[in-house]
């Protein structure tokens, strides 16, 4: 267990991120070890073709299976809510070599050949990763990351509420069974880390993911560096399913077809462009349509960093139900 000792500092430093360069390090586990992953399979049956053309060797390597440790500068701490992923690789890029060797050192097993070449030369080894990473996140996230970054708003969203009724210790309390919060003490039950610490006023991120797992990852204990607990978003279960029943023909009378396959997209909260990539439509005609929508008090919208984010409204969810959906 982990004891980590939160101060007023700390409390008032609690800020959330959201990272794709954490969701391809941990969607690694996935690919690697299948069996382990079972609501993942429908994303993994797609993605396994297009991984099979590239070379993402170097990178497998940082993820080893089973998990006990990946190193710290392979995803290091998000420094905005949402960075890209091109922001997240140039952070990665700039890590100073002892900080790559000694993340290195801390991996079980021999050292293979490619992270023997990282280690003797961490900068031309780690713009090498970096294009690699880049590579493997085209081919295995970027088709599903507006799906993906939608419910990880949204567990944002939600935690965020959930301080706001219940204080830190509620949204604390309910990120994992494995962290608690009591008596100024945040406990961890950490896989491989065990002991007090403290923060010493650097506040803590809370990252959610969708490829996390059963498990809390966390990095508490390097005093130089930002600390972070990463955590399963709910619903994640859900995310590669789609719904086969189509918009109720009663209600595509009352509000014509488009409209009606509209609220029935919005079961999940997303944005025009990706509402017009499902549903065959150009953003244009998305925006025209959800204007209207939203008029008759059956959409409503809230915005995310850059992003406007369309919803069903309850009013909306009265009609589906009386509909039958």
């Amino acid at each position: 267990m982990l004891s980590v000792a939160l101060g007023a500092h700390d409390l008032a430093n609690i800020r959330f991120a959201v990272s794709p360069l954490w969701e391809a390090v941990a969607s690694l586990r996935v690919v690697k070890n299948p069996e382990f992953f079972p609501a993942h399979q429908p994303w993994l049956r797609q993605v396994r073709p297009r991984l099979s053309t590239l070379d993402w060797r170097i990178f497998a390597d940082l993820v080893p299976v089973p998990t006990t440790v990946i190193p710290s500068f392979v995803c290091p701490p998000p420094l905005t809510f949402q960075p890209t992923l091109e922001l997240e690789l140039a952070a990665l890029v700039a890590t100073p070599p002892e900080v790559v060797r000694a993340g290195l050192d801390e991996l079980p097993g021999p050292r293979p050949a490619r992270l023997a070449a990282l280690y003797d030369d961490p900068a031309a080894g780690l713009a090498r990763l970096a294009d690699v990473i880049a590579g493997y996140a085209d081919a295995a996230l970027a088709p599903y990351w507006p799906r993906m970054r939608t419910l990880l708003e949204r567990e944002v969203l939600v935690g965020a509420g959930v301080m706001a009724a219940q204080g830190v210790r509620g949204l604390l309390n309910r990120i994992d069974t494995s962290v608690s919060w009591e008596d100024g003490v945040l406990r961890v039950d950490h896989l491989t880390r065990a002991g007090a610490t403290d923060l010493a006023g650097r506040g803590l991120l809370l990252v959610p993911s969708v490829f996390a797992g059963s498990r809390v990852w966390s990095n508490l204990t390097e005093p130089a560096t930002q600390p972070v607990l990463r955590y399963a978003a709910r619903g994640v279960g859900t995310l590669w399913e789609r719904s086969t029943v189509p918009a109720s023909e009663a209600l595509a009378r009352v509000l014509g077809r488009t409209r009606a396959i509209l609220l029935h997209e919005l079961a999940v909260p997303a944005a025009t462009t990706e509402l017009a990539q499902r549903c065959g439509l150009s953003a244009g005609t998305v925006s025209h349509h959800l204007t209207a929508l939203r008029d008759a008090g059956l959409v409503g919208s809230h915005r995310v960093g850059r992003f406007l984010r369309y919803a069903r409204t309850s009013s909306a969810e009265a009609l589906l139900a009386g509909a039958g959906q």
